[in-house]
């Protein structure tokens, strides 16, 4: 009798729980699964998104795209993990990736690989941190992924259809390629052959793509009074355009001298870093100047302190015999930081004179690496040489 009054009692007990919608019993330990969130006092700071930047634009070649962020902080003691999506609206109503529960990464940052985007268009992405009681608020940003690339062929302009030429070392000029926002800056080769398949190619160079057209000297004769082929094609370090419709000139029938050096006064006496070897010069101004090498700089003191020692060496290079000169940049009217002009007898060779210049957490590193026919020579001026 007993036993059939207790199982009556429970069973009755159970119909009127659920009947009234009897909730389980949240914790109070802030550790516990099922703790009733939020906890009071508890401030989770919203992560920092780091990759991408805001604005970014990726290539096709740079996907699939990793999403990173710096660690939030909190002063509870849940476990944090984080959320990520990205949407192709600001609002996020139509998200292309969400992933919650991500646990935090190794060394203050977090990161997810996201699946492949679609070309041509722009992204959201925002994250946050969350404990299962709390959460940060969102941070987002903006990036772009750039449509398929597109660059065409340049379009020849001179010499062409097999002309005569007055000089044995021709000016090759082309129309600047036409191409979309997925290409980076541009430069041309071009290739000048004694054949028309280019297997017996007499001149090659590169040149930095200047506003209009663009244009290649040879640095050395051509042979008198015959038939030469040539072709160019552009180029940003990812993609190459095709090779543009061949063309061919004929050089002049008798000898006739190159391009002569522009007037310098040749080697002046001056101080230890006047030269007229490039590696030399360069060495030498980095060790006479080693408070501009400096990490830890702002931007603005690194490309300070760049331009600073770039003219230094121009100076050394001048002093020493050489014809440098600063460049302007794209042909004007903004002078290049970190390259310079070399007037030559065939024309005017571009140099780079330092590496990963702009990355000011690493001491600068100055070089000397030729670039190729094509830069824009600003003629600079030098007064005493004794100093240098």
């Amino acid at each position: 009798m007993t036993k059939n009054r207790t199982a009556a009692a429970t069973v009755g007990a159970a119909l009127i729980c659920a009947l009234a919608g009897c909730e389980a019993k949240k914790s109070s330990n802030p550790l516990s699964p099922s703790v009733a969130g939020p906890i009071p006092g508890v401030n989770i700071s919203a992560p920092k998104l780091v990759e991408p930047a805001q604005g970014f634009k990726y290539k096709e070649s740079q996907q699939p795209i990793k999403l990173v962020l710096e660690n939030a902080t909190s002063n509870g003691v849940r476990p944090m993990t984080y959320m990520f999506e990205v949407a192709t609206d600001s609002s996020f109503t139509t998200k292309v990736y969400a992933r919650s529960g991500v646990p935090p990464g190794d060394g203050g940052r977090t990161s997810v690989q996201i699946d492949r985007l679609d070309l041509g268009r722009a992204y959201y992405w925002r994250a946050k941190a969350d404990d299962g009681a709390n959460s940060s608020q969102f941070s987002a940003s903006q990036f772009e992924v750039l449509p398929k690339p597109l660059l065409n062929p340049p379009g020849p302009v001179s010499p062409v259809n097999n002309d005569r030429v007055a000089s044995r070392r021709p000016t090759l000029t082309v129309n600047d390629s036409d191409r979309n926002a997925a290409i980076g800056d541009v430069s041309y080769e071009f290739q000048v052959a004694t054949d028309q398949a280019f297997t017996k190619i007499v001149a090659s160079g590169v040149s930095g793509e200047n506003p209009g057209q663009t244009s290649f000297t040879p640095n050395a004769d051509l042979a008198v009074d015959l038939q030469h082929f040539w072709r160019a094609r552009a180029g940003d370090g990812d993609t190459t355009s095709a090779w543009a419709a061949t063309q061919t000139f004929r050089t002049p029938n008798t000898p006739s001298p190159g391009p002569g050096p522009s007037p310098n006064p040749g080697p002046r006496p001056g101080g230890p870093c006047a030269s007229n070897n490039g590696p030399a010069i360069v060495s030498c101004i980095a060790a006479k100047y080693p408070d501009y090498l400096a990490a830890g700089v702002s931007l603005g003191q690194r490309q300070a302190n760049m331009s600073f020692l770039r003219d230094r060496i121009i100076e050394a290079g001048k002093c020493g015999g050489l014809d440098l000169g600063q460049n302007l940049k794209r042909g004007g009217p903004d002078l290049s930081i970190d390259f310079l002009a070399w007037r030559q007898g065939g024309g005017e060779m571009g140099v780079d004179l330092a590496v990963d210049y702009d990355n000011t957490s690493e001491p600068l590193r100055l070089g000397w690496s030729e670039a190729g026919f094509g830069a824009s020579y600003k003629a600079f001026p030098v007064g005493s040489c004794s100093g240098i």
